[in-house]
């Protein structure tokens, strides 16, 4: 089966009642984990967007006590998992202050875990990588902004 255009799926939700995109939208969240996450973002935490920023935050700081830390081998697997996760959860929320705080956020724990990913070329590649994401991200918005976030991004450098 082959998925049809966004648009069409647009035309398409028109010509439903309420009750039927409710029962679309449920079954939907059946589905995938994915899913599920974003409709309990967009119904109960896009209201507030500093809340979930918070909530994020915690749940890296969580994700980042428990890395092994063994070797570096498990530290790169874990900190691309937790990289993975943030980036899940700016796409749900679209806002590019979040996505800023949050890239900020996960260079910072980057930066100060122990042991140091100076010493190793791939952690260090990634974590240049998420400075150069934020600094571009940073530019689009309002210019008082950019300046806290600079000042931040500053000591991470």
């Amino acid at each position: 089966m082959k998925a049809v255009t966004v648009k069409q799926l647009k035309d398409e939700l028109k010509h439903l009642s309420q009750p039927e995109l409710i029962e679309l939208c449920l079954r939907l969240s059946k589905f995938k984990k994915e899913n599920k996450e974003l409709l309990t973002y967009l119904l109960f935490e896009a209201h507030n967007e500093e809340g979930y920023i918070e909530t994020v935050k915690n749940e890296i700081d969580e994700q980042f006590n428990e890395i092994n830390t063994s070797s570096y081998f498990y530290i790169k697997k874990s900190v691309r998992k937790i990289l993975r996760n943030v980036k899940k959860y700016i796409r749900y929320s679209l806002n590019k202050e979040t996505e800023v705080a949050l890239i900020i956020y996960f260079c910072q724990k980057l930066h100060d875990m122990s042991p140091s990913i100076k010493r190793n070329r791939t952690l260090t590649n990634l974590y240049e990588r998420q400075l150069t994401l934020a600094k571009k991200r940073i530019s689009t918005l309002h210019e008082d902004l950019q300046y806290d976030f600079n000042l931040i991004i500053e000591d991470l450098a």
